[in-house]
C-alpha cells in the first residue's frame, strides 16, 4: 500500500495579516458569554477598553496588571494588517524579573496565552542581527516556556500557552530576562476551562501548548471563539494538503458528545469535519513538531487524537496509533456520528519530533481518519509559593512606604533565585511554602 504524511513542520506562529484575513471568514456563533475572560493589550496608551473586531472580546489596557516597563508600538511597515493587540507592546528593560498578575479563582483550571509580536519596535532589528534573542517565561513560581526570536520574521506573531490551575486568587505570568535581548510582551489572554477538562492538569502538573489541529475543509487558518467557547487556538490543516489523495469529509448531522464526556468539549463543527484518504492508501503519518526554535530533546508529550465516523457509507474502518514506533491505541473504530478521544492520561512520552502514525488495521475496508488533535508538553509545578499571610503581610509593607523598587514584584521567596531585595526567607522542609523570615 502506499503511504502519506501530514507534515505539520512550519512554526506555530504566522503573520497577523494571515490570521486576521482568514478570521474575517470564521464561522460566528452569536450571544455566547465572555465570564470569566481576562483579555490584557499590553502597552496600550489608551486607557479605554476596546471590543476586537474579530471576536468581540473586551481587551483592556494592561495598566493596573503590571509594575514597571515602557509602552511601544511596532513600525509603521508591520502595521497593515495586524490584529489591534499587536500593534502595541510593553518592554522590560528593567530588573531580572517582571510579573503581570490577572485575577482568577483559586483552584480553577484554565487556559493562559501570551502573544509576542516584535515588529521592530525598537529600530535595532533584534530578531534579525546574528545575536540571540530569547527570554523566559514564568508560570507562578515555576519555569513556563522560552521565548525564542533568534533569526526570527519580526512580522510574525509567536503565541505560548499553558493549561494549568490557579494557586490562588490571582495569578501571576513573568518575564525572565536571560540577558540576551529585551523581554516584552504584546497581550495577555485568560480563558477559564471546565474542572473536568484535561483531567491530567492539577495543582503539581501543569501542560504547555505544542500543537492544536483541526482537519476536514476550513476557510480560516485560526479557529478560536466563537466557535470554540473556550478561545483556544485550532491550527486548520487543509490550508496545506486539499489535493488527491486526501479526502475531506463533513456532515450536517449532530455528532454526539455522551452525557459527562466533558474532558475535552472539542466544538461541534470541528467533529462534524475530518480528513482521510484515497482506499489505496493505508496509513497518515502526522508530524507535528514546531520547528527550529524547539529542541526536541527537552520536552515530553501528550498526544490526544478526536474522532468521529462522518463517513456516508456503512464500511468498516479500523486502525492503530504508534508513537513513533510503539502502539499508543490498537484497532481503534471511530463510532458513527459519536465523538471519542483517545489519549493515555498522565502518560507523557519521550518523542520531541511529534512523529505519530494512523496505520490502518489488518481486515479494516477503509483508511484511518482524523477529525481534531492536540499535544501538550509536560509541566511540573515543583515550586511553592510564598505563605500567603506573609505575602499579604510583605505587600501592605510595600503599599505603606510607597516601596516602588521595580525588583518588588512577582512571588517574594520563590524561586529562590528571584527572592525580593532586602527578604530573607526560610525554606524548612516542615512547610513547604517559604516564609518570609527577615526585612
Amino acid at each position: 500500500m502506499n503511504t502519506m504524511v501530514i507534515s505539520f513542520s512550519c512554526s506555530a506562529s504566522r503573520k497577523a495579516t494571515w490570521i486576521l484575513a482568514l478570521l474575517f471568514m470564521m464561522s460566528r456563533v452569536h450571544g455566547q458569554s465572555t465570564r470569566g475572560f481576562v483579555s490584557v493589550d499590553c502597552g496600550l496608551t489608551n486607557s479605554s477598553a476596546y471590543n476586537d473586531g474579530i471576536t468581540n472580546i473586551r481587551f483592556d489596557s494592561d495598566r493596573g496588571y503590571v509594575a514597571g516597563g515602557l509602552s511601544h508600538t511596532i513600525l509603521a511597515e508591520y502595521m497593515v494588517g495586524s490584529d489591534e493587540q499587536q500593534k502595541t507592546l510593553r518592554s522590560f528593560p528593567d530588573g531580572s524579573r517582571n510579573c503581570y498578575t490577572l485575577p482568577s479563582t483559586f483552584g480553577k483550571k484554565f487556559l493562559l496565552r501570551a502573544t509576542f509580536t516584535y515588529g521592530n519596535y525598537d529600530g535595532l532589528n533584534r530578531t534579525l542581527d546574528g545575536s540571540p534573542f530569547l527570554f523566559g517565561l514564568h508560570i507562578g513560581v515555576n519555569f513556563w516556556d522560552t521565548v525564542n526570536l533568534t533569526n526570527w520574521d519580526p512580522s510574525l506573531t509567536v503565541w505560548k500557552e499553558v493549561l494549568t490551575v490557579a494557586p490562588g486568587n490571582s495569578v501571576s505570568v513573568c518575564l525572565i530576562n536571560f540577558g540576551s535581548g529585551t523581554p516584552f510582551m504584546s497581550a495577555l489572554e485568560l480563558r477559564p476551562l471546565l474542572d473536568a477538562m484535561y483531567p491530567f492538569v492539577n495543582t503539581s502538573v501543569s501542560v504547555g501548548y505544542f500543537r492544536r489541529i483541526r482537519f476536514g475543509e476550513a476557510t480560516e487558518y485560526i479557529t478560536r471563539y466563537p466557535v470554540d467557547p473556550y478561545d483556544r487556538f485550532w491550527e486548520g490543516w487543509s490550508f496545506s494538503y486539499n489535493t488527491y489523495p486526501w479526502i475531506n469529509l463533513n456532515t450536517s448531522s449532530q455528532v454526539e458528545i455522551l452525557p459527562g464526556d466533558d474532558y475535552f468539549n472539542v466544538p461541534m463543527a470541528i467533529f462534524q469535519k475530518a480528513t482521510t484518504l484515497d482506499t489505496n492508501y493505508s496509513f497518515i503519518v502526522i508530524n507535528a513538531s514546531l520547528g527550529p526554535n524547539v529542541v526536541p530533546e527537552s520536552v515530553r508529550l501528550l498526544p490526544i487524537f478526536h474522532f468521529a465516523e462522518i463517513n456516508g457509507n456503512n464500511m468498516q474502518r479500523s486502525f492503530d496509533i504508534y508513537n513513533a514506533d510503539d502502539v499508543l491505541h490498537r484497532g481503534f473504530s471511530p463510532s458513527r456520528l459519536q465523538a471519542s478521544s483517545l489519549y493515555n492520561s498522565g502518560q507523557f512520552l519521550y518523542n520531541g519530533d511529534a512523529v505519530y502514525t494512523l496505520n490502518k488495521a489488518r481486515g479494516s475496508s477503509l483508511p484511518p481518519l482524523i477529525n481534531a488533535f492536540e499535544v501538550y508538553s509536560l509541566l511540573r509545578m515543583e515550586n511553592f509559593t510564598t505563605d500567603s499571610e506573609d505575602v499579604n503581610y510583605i505587600k501592605q509593607v510595600k503599599a505603606h512606604y510607597n516601596l516602588t523598587r521595580i525588583d518588588w514584584n512577582g512571588d517574594p521567596c520563590s524561586p529562590r533565585e528571584y527572592t525580593w531585595e532586602g527578604l530573607t526567607c526560610g525554606y524548612s522542609s516542615s512547610n513547604k511554602n517559604p516564609r518570609i523570615v527577615r526585612v
